[in-house]
């Protein structure tokens, strides 16, 4: 475990402020990208947005982004990124994960946790497109979660496909995540997110002629996953589905570089879940003491700027050394 000192922004270093701060001072758009459409295995689409700086060379890195739950292609943090990547000529590839942004009305099945099989069908697209870019894979909490996973599933075979993956804030131990966005002081977020799944739910339904299906304002996050997610996806019960597809099972078979950014006092998820396995050298799970939910904001005048969390984002998106000093192991 490598520990980082992350200054948090004065007056607001609580992690409830910098969870909600992180998500919403945010006023950058991301450059015009091209709309590429995936047909899955199982005949649904999903899509990607495809955004290439002017000079990009078909040798020059691509970056595939994954959004976390209820997110996609406009969320803040990826056309945050997209953009400062866009100024350092590197190509991104957001995707929409089903049901998600522009992925949204055409997509007839539910995104979730373990989507890493579609993720894998988006990446082998973006080798087919650019045979010759080398891929980092970064995904955000329930994002980062699916990057881990298939990179771990991958285990060698990864290697043919990305150069390294990237995890911020990933919920890897489901289980015991769920268990730490569902405590009472955490409960607006637990209200905020039922509200969004619920809205695509019956979308979902109402597109695809499905069944009207009942889902209480007030249930949580394990009750939606328990009643909704298992079934639909082919697990028995959310404590199946959470041992499936918790990348924390298999993270110590990733074979090529990673790097996992946890904030300590994260308000959704647990951050603790690797304690006591044996990760190999080419995984680093790095942490700060504060930072919240994907936040990480820091002084604007600090060196780095506002938005450390980019800063180490855009450090570590580097295919011959990491520039960040991780300082001691411990």
């Amino acid at each position: 475990m490598f520990y980082l000192d992350f200054k948090p922004l004065r007056f607001f270093s609580d992690c409830h402020a910098q969870t909600i701060l992180g998500s919403v001072t945010c006023f950058a758009k991301a450059p015009p990208s091209r709309t590429e459409y995936l047909l899955l295995p199982d005949m649904d689409c999903l899509t990607m947005e495809v955004c290439t700086p002017k000079n990009w060379k078909p040798f020059d890195p691509t970056v595939v982004l994954i959004h976390g739950l209820c997110g996609s292609d406009k969320s803040n943090y990826l056309q945050r990124l997209c953009k400062k990547f866009y100024h350092k000529g590197i190509q991104t590839v957001r995707v929409n994960l089903r049901g998600c942004g522009s992925s949204k009305g055409i997509a007839r099945y539910f995104y979730h946790c373990g989507s890493s099989d579609d993720v894998l069908s988006c990446l082998k697209r973006v080798k087919f497109l650019f045979p010759q870019s080398p891929v980092s894979l970064i995904g955000f909490s329930l994002g980062g979660n699916i990057a881990l996973k298939l990179a771990g599933d991958l285990a060698l075979a990864g290697g043919e496909i990305i150069k390294q993956v990237i995890a911020v804030n990933p919920p890897s131990d489901l289980k015991s995540s769920v268990q730490t966005i569902g405590r009472p002081e955490n409960s607006m977020y637990q209200r905020y997110f039922i509200r969004l799944l619920r809205e695509d739910v019956h979308f979902r339904h109402k597109r695809f002629g499905l069944p009207l299906v009942n889902l209480p304002k007030n249930m949580s996050i394990f009750e939606f996953d328990e009643y909704y997610i298992a079934p639909q996806i082919g697990y028995k019960s959310a404590l199946d589905y959470y041992e499936a597809c918790s990348s924390k099972r298999v993270v110590d078979k990733i074979a090529v570089s990673c790097q996992i950014l946890f904030a300590a006092d994260d308000p959704i998820i647990n951050t603790e879940c690797f304690n006591g396995i044996n990760l190999p050298q080419n995984v680093r799970v790095i942490k700060t003491p504060r930072g919240g939910h994907l936040g990480f904001l820091s002084s604007p005048f600090a060196p780095y700027g506002a938005r450390w969390m980019d800063h180490f984002i855009l450090s570590w998106v580097d295919f011959i050394n990491p520039k960040v000093d991780l300082g001691k192991d411990v």
